[in-house]
């Protein structure tokens, strides 16, 4: 016989908060809430890492509310939730507040750019028990005294992988830095890269990780016959009929990764290319572009794309076949990471399939060959075949940077700020990756909005200043 599932009434929870969640009519714990909420209890630091709506906000909401001191009437701060969004934080302090319904004289409060001033000194002066804020917000209140740390017992980074690539980094690290050491620390996060590795190194003690993804899927590897001749429209075909979010298209030589984005770019498709005659700026542009979502398909060379990362992508393109083995690997080994199914296509000549079958049986992997999908029929002859790929993102760049003393939350408050205060207004749920360099910046838009965003930074002053700015 199977064992009888996990309830939240098995959980190490006080009665309130059993209460609360059988209120909302909870039963069964989801397996992010089942690994982590005994971990928190206990006091431990925790590296969860879960997708988007596996209900990580109880994960870790739970215990924090428990490990609030039961005399209620001390008013101290003793946790703090940074997100990355004012959306997301307003998300979380809605589930904390429904969650501790059942402890009465609990006080959270939400802390971000954008909200009344006033009104937030003067709940931090009369006291709160949980912030949830965004970073340069809740810095501001720290620097300026109005919220103080002494007493903080747990602090959560909810999507900090969100964080870092909204560039918040060095004020979440400022934060962090001003905190008791003895504080409980915990990390969310969708992705793992290296840069959280770091974070969490510098600033967890012997964490537990807890990582909760569906299962791996392999890489579906596939080798379509295209004769050099017809290459290129063999790529169009491929790219039409699958649609990828995100692609990295590999040539062997820097004339066909030329050659290659040139055709993609005239026929409508969002790419840009990678290889070694780029100066420095196009190549930083490019791969900001990469990184933020702004470019669906990059074209590059094995050498100039050594170190790209990129979390999600859905498929590698070979181009041009490489001619050994482990460059296979490294170029395909790019694509099915994170749970989710990657597809690794090569286009390769009737004299290159013994190649293939080579590369194959020396990996030991299966390459299936397959004919090639249909061509897509020019958009321009038939409007109602699907559009070219287009980037849902579009990038800007701000001629300011560290120098200049920009932070990533000046451009989200200039482009997501109340009119009525100097700001656009606009969501920032279309706000993508924010980058801060030295001298200058950038940041990612929804495509939608991309006019109103950049003629929105032109006009208006960011930290008391204007910048040159333009789209990239």
């Amino acid at each position: 016989m199977s064992e009888p599932a996990l309830t939240f009434a098995d959980l190490p929870l006080n009665a309130a908060l059993k209460a609360a969640v059988g209120a909302m009519g909870l039963v069964t714990p989801t397996p992010i809430q089942a690994q982590c909420i005994p971990i928190l209890v206990e006091g431990r630091d925790l590296l969860g890492q879960s997708q988007t709506g596996s209900g990580k906000t109880f994960a870790y909401g739970l215990p924090l509310l428990q490990s609030l001191n039961p005399d209620l009437r001390d008013r101290s701060l003793q946790a703090l939730v940074l997100c990355p969004t004012r959306e997301l934080a307003s998300q979380v302090t809605g589930e904390l507040r429904k969650a501790a319904k059942g402890m009465a004289g609990v006080r959270i409060l939400e802390v971000c750019g954008g909200q009344q001033g006033w009104s937030q000194r003067q709940s931090l002066e009369q006291g709160v028990h949980i912030v949830v804020g965004t970073p340069g917000r809740c810095l501001d209140m720290f620097e300026r005294g109005l919220m103080r740390p002494d007493q903080l017992r747990m602090v959560v980074l909810d999507e900090a992988d969100r964080m870092l690539d909204l560039g918040f980094q060095e004020q979440v690290e400022s934060i962090l830095e001003g905190l008791p050491d003895a504080r409980q620390t915990v990390f969310f996060s969708a992705t793992f890269p290296t840069s959280m590795a770091a974070m969490s190194a510098e600033w967890q003690r012997d964490p537990e990780r807890v990582i909760v993804e569906g299962e791996a899927l392999e890489i579906r590897h596939v080798a379509h016959l295209a004769e050099a001749a017809v290459r290129l429209e063999a790529l169009l075909s491929v790219l039409t009929a699958h649609q990828p979010a995100s692609a990295i298209v590999f040539g062997n030589f820097k004339e066909s990764v030329k050659q290659v984005t040139a055709s993609l770019t005239a026929a409508g498709f969002s790419a840009g290319e990678l290889h070694g005659d780029l100066e420095q700026i196009d190549r930083d542009r490019v791969m900001a572009r990469l990184r933020n979502g702004s470019v669906r398909v990059l074209v590059a060379t094995d050498v100039a794309a050594r170190g790209i990362d990129v979390a999600g992508l859905d498929l590698v393109v070979n181009y041009e076949l490489p001619q050994k083995a482990d460059a296979y690997v490294h170029r395909t080994g790019r694509t099915g990471r994170a749970g989710k199914p990657g597809l690794a296509i090569s286009l390769v000549s009737s004299r290159e399939l013994e190649r293939v079958q080579r590369i194959a049986a020396e990996l030991g992997l299966r390459i299936a060959t397959a004919p090639l999908p249909p061509p897509p029929a020019p958009t321009w002859e038939k409007p109602e075949v699907a559009a070219p790929q287009l980037a849902s993102m579009k990038t800007i760049f701000i001629g300011g940077g560290r120098k200049d003393k920009l932070r990533p939350g000046d451009i989200l408050g200039a482009l997501t700020g109340p009119v009525a205060t100097g700001g656009a207004g606009l969501s920032g749920t279309d706000i993508g990756k924010i980058e801060i360099h030295d001298r200058f910046a950038y940041v990612a838009v929804a495509d939608k909005i991309a006019k109103v965003a950049l003629a929105a930074l032109q006009t208006c002053k960011i930290k008391g200043q204007r910048f040159k700015v333009e789209p990239v």
